[in-house]
């Protein structure tokens, strides 16, 4: 008796085991593509995308959180803050300054009126909504499919045609234990009497299993991977009657509104208007989900072959079409499938017939806020690109804060082109934005970690690319309508050292550049995605700060460029790592981590790396077929510890009679001497936090053969190492061969800085460090070699100097 009573309240009130989503629940309440194909006309995050979802449980988050309705906007235009606030507040909007940690210095450029307080819910929850539901009285009644079970932390729905209290019909419900409960009712109120605990047998945590339930007029069966294992019952309950309400994949309705929902990836989930006999369920279940059932009195099935988008495809004659709330995530594969594919083979996701389709579903899955704008700001038509933000000032908890939305300003289309394009690593800003409700602190400055900050009351949803979800999904996507308080100007990494990796990390270029007189055009990863052929006319494009996540598109665009004869200038660290996709709205940054440190997903399941965006492989850029070496020279050798300030290093000088060094400026260096350090020899220093290298030192610091079916290539001839960087290892960090196997440096070997005339067409020079940024604005020398950089590409500096 204790255990029925304990399940029934499990599936009437969501209420699981202690843990974040229990408390996530508790609180909530239930209450409430080709490059020439991308369109480049500007437009807010997915214009055309579909907004409205059905009626679905809220979630309220204390505090101030907005984001703008696009990362970038031309000068001319309108950008719209979304804004979710239990407090009033004040809206100004700035251009970033020259002081880079003292708002002082920004310039403000509109105040609003006072906003008043307006709390705006989310609704996070991932399920197959069918609006077609079935219909009438079923004296037999069949549902299977294939469920892959995560963590379960309160009871949830597989499927359901159900909305408690008062229109009941049919549900199934996988518990906090993995025990499976069901539930056939007459449409109308809720009965304990009909909800039946099938307690004795408990799915498997992330294995596949065959379930199936079998309605046989008074009485049911349920099956798991081919095998009866329980029988019961139903008495004077000989018919299921299904009440008006949609039917549901991965959720169920309480009150009206989708909730309970189904951390699990599922596979072909059919409906049938009998009941099956067991050569029929011996059959489905060896057919593991790679064929669909026979057509005799199916009432539904979902293949879930799409891959992508939100619709999904009912293939009996009912055309019981759904549409996918809150994206899931597709390309994962399904019982058939051995995701154990080689690393370096030639795995091809749509010739491998045992792969199958699964969409895996998750509880906190959001990408899309939905908020209304709350103010709006048109952008001068003279603006100055750069870095701008919506600052909002309020009091919380009696103490002022300050809560910034980032923004980067453009040029106009007409706009005579800069001689100078920096690229602001805005991809990366994303991947790191793991609490994107972080609760609102009132210092200025703030010490975030790969997981970000510290999350807010009733723990919205908090996942990134280093950062799973609740349920241990790996994080495969992330939303751009979404705050990212990590991209805010003053969010540190590396605590007493006073360094960061993100936005911050990008000023010091975008300072340095201003103060020393040249003009300079911004834009935004997802610009560069969206119009890779922009590059053209630039005589110099600049890679900047922690230039990390790096989509096809951006890639061939570079390529195009240097081979077109232009000049790149990197200033970042760890560049064109990760490889990146972009739904077709703009909406949703994919990225599939496996095969080195931060890695989404085991190199056992390496066959779940392939992305739904675009159908190909994801993981390191290498080895998607796009290295970064073979356009900026360099490679990831690794990263310190960015919160001890002995682990950074300067440059040390190999070159000095290099004509960098000497026109026009003569840089005052012999070999051997220091750059990239305060002039006192301490921080802020170039050399940290990850840092990039030749091929060949790479190969050179290897201890283990090259892996089957791998290479590694030589240097081109035509590169030249100008310094070469120090790192402290044995104060700590991690260093990595070419194929991501830890190594230890016998030697302080840092970054490096290489000058490169490509045989390809173009020339780069490449600091290889995210730490460069920090360090320029310090160090003369930095600054009078960037300065001959920049003049031997063809740029001059304005006459006028700001301070």
């Amino acid at each position: 008796m204790r255990l029925f009573s304990f399940v029934t309240c499990c599936v009437l009130y969501g209420h699981g085991m202690p843990g974040t989503r229990r408390e996530f629940i508790k609180r909530t309440g239930f209450a409430v593509a080709s490059t020439a194909a991308l369109a480049l006309k500007p437009q807010a995050f997915g214009a055309a995308a579909e907004s409205k979802i059905p009626p679905h449980h809220a979630l309220q988050v204390k505090g101030v959180h907005a984001y703008t309705d696009r990362e970038s906007v031309a000068a001319g235009d309108s950008i719209s803050f979304h804004v979710s606030s239990s407090v009033s507040s004040r809206l100004s909007v700035c251009r970033l300054g020259l002081k880079v940690d003292d708002p002082s210095g920004d310039e403000v450029l509109q105040r609003f009126n006072r906003i008043a307080a307006k709390m705006q819910p989310v609704f996070p929850g991932s399920y197959v909504h069918i609006e077609n539901g079935l219909e009438g009285r079923f004296a037999e009644f069949s549902f299977e499919c294939w469920i892959r079970p995560w963590k379960v932390a309160a009871t949830a729905a597989i499927i359901s045609q159900y909305d408690y209290p008062k229109r009941c019909g049919f549900a199934l419900f996988l518990n906090p234990d993995l025990t499976v409960s069901s539930y056939f009712g007459d449409g109308g109120v809720f009965k304990p009497a009909l909800l039946r605990v099938c307690s004795k047998v408990r799915l498997k945590h992330q294995q596949w299993h065959h379930l199936v339930v079998v309605k046989m007029y008074a009485s049911c069966e349920l099956w798991l991977d081919g095998k009866s294992v329980d029988h019961w019952p139903l008495f004077d309950q000989r018919f299921i009657t299904m009440p008006k309400t949609p039917l549901r994949i991965g959720a169920a309705a309480i009150n009206g509104q989708a909730a309970q929902f189904l951390d699990a990836d599922v596979a072909m989930p059919c409906i049938y208007g009998r009941d099956l006999i067991t050569g029929d369920l011996e059959d489905r279940f060896a057919a593991k989900a790679l064929k669909p059932p026979p057509t005799q009195n199916l009432l539904a099935c979902w293949p879930l072959a799409e891959e992508r988008g939100d619709r999904v495809a009912d293939i009996s004659r009912h055309k019981r079409h759904g549409r996918i709330i809150n994206n899931g995530t597709w390309m994962i594969g399904g019982p058939g499938f051995n995701a154990n594919v080689p690393r370096f083979g030639s795995h091809d996701p749509k010739k491998d017939p045992q792969r199958g389709h699964a969409l895996r579903l998750a509880f906190d899955d959001l990408y899309d806020c939905r908020w209304n704008a709350t103010k709006t700001w048109r952008v001068s038509a003279n603006a100055k690109p750069g870095l701008y933000v919506g600052r909002f000032e309020f009091d919380l908890d009696g103490k002022p804060h300050r809560y910034d939305v980032t923004f980067i300003v453009k040029k106009p289309a007409r706009r005579k082109k800069a001689p100078i394009l920096v690229l602001c690593a805005t991809n990366t800003w994303r991947a790191y934005s793991g609490t994107p409700f972080a609760a609102n602190d009132p210092n200025l400055k703030q010490v975030w970690g790969t997981n970000g900050g510290k999350n807010s009351p009733g723990d919205p949803p908090a996942y990134n690319f280093y950062r799973t979800h609740a349920a241990g999904q790996g994080t495969f996507q992330q939303g751009l309508r979404m705050p990212w308080p990590a991209a805010g100007p003053y969010i540190l990494y590396g605590g007493p050292t006073d360094y960061s990796h993100l936005m911050r990390a990008d000023r010091f270029a975008h300072v340095w550049l201003e103060q020393s007189g040249y003009e300079f055009d911004v834009i935004a990863d997802h610009d560069l995605h969206r119009d890779p052929e922009q590059l053209r006319g630039y005589k110099v494009f600049l890679i900047n700060g922690h230039s990390e996540y790096w989509s096809i598109p951006m890639y061939e665009g570079l390529r195009q460029y240097l081979e077109g004869g232009g000049n790149v200038v990197c200033l970042s660290g760890n560049s064109l790592f990760w490889r990146v996709s972009y739904n077709e709205e703009g909406t949703v940054l994919e990225c599939r981590k496996v095969d080195a440190p931060g890695e989404q997903l085991p190199h056992e399941r390496r066959g779940e790396c392939w992305h739904s965006h675009d159908g190909l492989r994801g993981g390191l850029m290498r080895e998607c077929g796009y290295p970064g070496w073979k356009l900026i020279g360099l490679e990831t050798l690794g990263w310190n510890n960015q919160s001890n300030p002995e682990q950074f290093g300067p440059y040390l000088v190999e070159q000095p009679s290099h004509f960098l060094f000497n026109r026009p400026e003569k840089v005052d260096v012999k070999a051997g001497d220091p750059v990239g350090q305060s002039p006192d020899g301490g921080l802020p220093r170039a050399n940290g936090h990850e840092i990039d290298v030749r091929l060949s030192t790479l190969a050179a610091i290897q201890e283990k053969p090259v892996p089957e079916g791998a290479t590694l290539q030589n240097d081109p001839p035509t590169m030249t190492r100008l310094e070469n960087g120090i790192i402290n290892w044995k104060k700590g960090g991690a260093a990595f061969d070419y194929f991501f196997r830890g190594v230890k440096p016998g030697t302080d070997q840092g970054g490096e800085m290489i000058y490169w005339e490509r045989p390809d067409g173009g020339r780069v020079f490449n600091t290889g460090s995210i730490g460069t940024g920090w360090a320029l604005l310090a160090d003369p020398k930095l600054q009078a070699l960037l300065r001959n950089v920049l003049h031997h590409f063809g740029v001059a500096r304005l006459n006028v100097k700001r301070r």
